[in-house]
């Protein structure tokens, strides 16, 4: 999944949201210069709306998370909390596992796929999902991964 948050009443707009929630779960700070753009706003399944905002983070071996447990939800307890900052190889306690996707592999017609979901009162739906062996990137994570590889590879996505 991707950061992101409320709007804080401080936050001029979505982008100024994005960078802060970058910053404070990552414990990554992206310059606005970064920013390539937003995407159109999407509905979240709790009926919330989230406006995705693309960013160069630059060479992923340059990376460093820093997640602050406040801000990552508890995915994997019972692993001890990292003393300094992580290389993007070794996250921390609150992340089972980081792996990264290279546009390639997204573009591959055997890494793409669709599922199928049915609701309780019976209403049927479909998303993308991107598959990586064992990974599988779906829901809104691959419908904001899906609308971005249409915005980088016009024609081939």
């Amino acid at each position: 999944s991707f950061p992101g948050g409320r709007r804080d009443p401080a936050d001029g707009d979505a982008v100024a949201t994005a960078l802060r929630e970058t910053r404070e779960e990552l414990g990554v700070a992206v310059a606005a210069t970064s920013v390539w753009g937003q995407l159109r706003t999407l509905p979240d399944r709790h009926g919330m709306t989230v406006t995705p905002v693309v960013a160069n983070l630059g060479p992923l071996e340059a990376l460093t998370l820093n997640p602050n447990p406040d801000e990552v939800s508890d995915s994997s307890p019972g692993l001890s909390p990292p003393v300094a900052a992580a290389p993007l190889t070794a996250l921390c306690w609150q992340v089972e596992e980081v792996f990264t996707l290279p546009l390639a592999h997204l573009l591959r017609p055997e890494n793409q796929g669709y599922t199928h979901f049915r609701t309780a009162s019976g209403y049927g739906y479909t998303l993308p999902v991107f598959l990586n062996g064992p990974h599988k990137v779906w829901g809104l994570t691959a419908i904001i991964t899906e609308l971005t590889l249409e915005l980088l590879v016009p024609g081939r996505y």
